[in-house]
């Protein structure tokens, strides 16, 4: 079990290339403590947070100085199940590849569908499958790099599992955090999942053309979300209609050095 987040069995995760046909087992290597003591028990469950965290955050580091000698501009997109991020990557792969080298890491508990999405749209894609676990950490993001081997000056999305709580803890190394909403979720979700928004630069609020039919008021969400973090920008847009991509895309070309 993750006792880092309580996500589950991380038994191992697995690593497929692009061809589908390779996995990576890899142990997260928990202690398990026995103790029935409670304080003691306690006393410990906190210290192994501390200890996969500060393990985590050192091989992001290590990730963040790979990125940085290749020139590689690295986004991780976090929302919650549903929200479009595999659309929207659909979307900007075919505005960018023609300029642009790219290459995305996939991250959900199971199957391969969206790493085939992805293919298809024109870029080469790693899976990484967490099995219960719910969400990327460093050292999968480090494993898959050694298979996809980005070149220079090119840009690689982090697609991270479906969940707006446990993957804010996880630095993965990124340049920016990018945090994708949809109208259909309702305008409490800062106030709900705070640490997220407060870890994110940019939200993008996907889905836009179905406002007119949902109960969802932009500006008290903008207005929620910047209680939370008054420096995060904004992007509606729609991954269906295309409405707003290139303003999206737009903001990444800024992002390159």
């Amino acid at each position: 079990m993750c006792e880092t987040c309580g996500c589950g069995n991380s038994n191992g995760f697995k690593i497929h290339d692009p061809d589908h046909n390779h996995h990576h087992d890899h142990d997260h290597d928990h202690e398990h403590n026995h103790d029935h003591s409670h304080s003691h028990s306690h006393r410990k469950v906190v210290d192994l947070n501390i200890d996969i965290l500060t393990a985590n955050n050192i091989a992001a580091g290590m990730n963040r100085r790979f990125f940085e000698g290749r020139k590689v501009l690295c986004l991780n997109m976090v929302s919650s199940p549903g929200s479009g991020k595999t659309a929207i990557l659909e979307k900007s792969i075919s505005t960018l590849i023609a300029s642009n080298h790219i290459y995305v890491i996939e991250g959900d508990q199971q199957t391969q569908l969206d790493s085939e999405r992805i293919e298809k749209a024109g870029a080469p894609a790693i899976q990484i499958n967490t099995g219960s676990g719910c969400h990327l950490d460093a050292h999968m993001i480090e494993t898959a790099l050694g298979k996809l081997d980005p070149v220079m000056n090119s840009i690689l999305f982090i697609e991270n599992v479906g969940n707006l709580v446990c993957p804010a803890m996880f630095d993965l190394g990124e340049f920016k955090r990018v945090i994708v909403i949809s109208v259909t979720e309702g305008e409490e979700k800062p106030l709900k999942y705070p640490f997220m928004f407060e870890s994110s630069h940019l939200c993008l609020i996907n889905k836009a053309d179905l406002l007119p039919y949902v109960d969802f008021n932009t500006d008290s969400f903008i207005r929620n979300a910047r209680s939370i973090n008054h420096h995060l920008e904004f992007i509606s847009l729609s991954a269906k209609t295309g409405e707003g991509i290139n303003q999206w895309t737009g903001w990444i070309l800024n992002q390159i050095p």
